[in-house]
């Protein structure tokens, strides 16, 4: 590992890069409000961060990263359009990762602008590409708007969308969810019972919920167990999207092929056509760049358009050196409902060190 005054140059470094194509220098507290970060990702957020108590302020976090505060502030303050860069550190609780850091620095660039979102795409990429690939450096990129949209599009409920929908970044407990709904799988076990409407409640009721929630919440289970399964079609589609592994100037076609059983996914097919043809005008050709169609999913989940990450191909011990991504729905959540078209990307200086020739 770098010593601290080589990161610290090296941060600097990158930051005048940024600030060289244009962008103002911000920075942000690092004790955070934590109610912010629980209403955009729930209590899974306190398993990532660490927390403190202020008698004034409430609970506080530790900031585990600079988006979401460099979000806040352009949408209290800031003109469109407009282009932020950062340096400093950010903490994340590593659970049984014993080996992963728990501080680090972060260096980033965050770009407001919704005259033309797949040229402001095209700028952040090739912001970290001209940095990067020089060193060696992979590049990947993928959609998460290409899964929400097929998602949207699912001949399901709308509830049956909307858990979906909410665990597009769990891997797993999607798949579980998709495969019951398409009738895989039986319901979990201990629900035959509640689901015939054979379960009267008599207890006495304990914890939060009252009894008028936990009977509509029944009734909602019910519900849904009665409505048709997801036709397997469309699942295996799905499963088709999250597949992909080509070059960017192939994918295309591909989806084509998948939006004719899958009409939603259309517009988002559109955008990416759009991003190549940018990339190209920025001098990136994408048959060079590889798109994955799960990349991103365990990433922050307030990406939800554009993806890429960086990494090093004889380095597979490390991280991802840098990562960004289009979080459109997050300006609208910290905007309270105004909305600005936002991409950006972040780079950890220690690993720049480390993988330099």
């Amino acid at each position: 590992m770098p010593d601290r005054a080589a990161i610290r140059d090296e941060a600097q470094r990158l930051l005048a890069h940024m600030q060289a194509a244009g962008a103002q220098r911000v920075d942000t507290d690092i004790l955070q409000p934590a109610d912010v970060l629980l209403d955009l990702y729930g209590e899974d957020i306190r398993a990532r961060a660490f927390t403190t108590h202020d008698p004034e302020a409430g609970e506080m976090m530790l900031r585990p990263d600079f988006t979401v505060p460099v979000v806040r502030a352009h949408m209290e303050n800031g003109a469109e359009p407009a282009r932020y860069a950062y340096a400093g550190k950010v903490f994340r609780a590593q659970g049984d990762l014993m080996r992963r850091t728990r501080e680090y620095w972060q260096v980033g660039y965050e770009l407001f602008d919704g005259a033309d979102v797949a040229a402001a795409d095209a700028e952040v990429f090739a912001l970290f590409h001209d940095l990067l690939v020089p060193m060696g450096l992979r590049p990947v990129t993928g959609d998460m708007g290409l899964l929400l949209a097929a998602v949207h599009g699912l001949n399901t409920s709308e509830r049956r969308k909307a858990a979906l929908l909410r665990h597009v970044w769990r891997p797993r407990r999607f798949r579980a969810l998709l495969d019951r709904f398409a009738g895989r799988t039986p319901p979990p076990e201990g629900r035959e019972a509640l689901l015939a409407g054979a379960v009267e409640i008599t207890a006495p009721v304990i914890g939060l919920r009252t009894r008028d929630e936990i009977e509509a919440r029944i009734a909602a289970l019910i519900e849904d167990a009665a409505a048709p399964p997801i036709a397997e079609v469309e699942v295996e589609l799905l499963g088709d999207i999250l597949g992909l592994r080509e070059t960017m100037d192939n994918v295309a076609e591909r989806l084509a092929d998948f939006a004719v059983d899958l009409p939603a996914i259309a517009p988002a097919i559109a955008r990416l056509t759009a991003r190549s043809r940018a990339l190209k005008a920025r001098g990136i050709d994408p048959a060079t760049l590889l798109f994955e169609g799960s990349y991103g999913r365990t990433s922050m989940e307030y990406y939800d358009g554009f993806v890429f990450g960086f990494t090093a191909p004889d380095r597979p011990d490390l991280p991802a050196v840098a990562t960004g991504g289009r979080y459109d729905a997050l300006t609208a959540v910290l905007g309270r409902g105004h909305a600005i078209p936002a991409v950006g990307g972040v780079v950890r200086p220690e690993l720049v060190l480390e993988v330099r020739p």
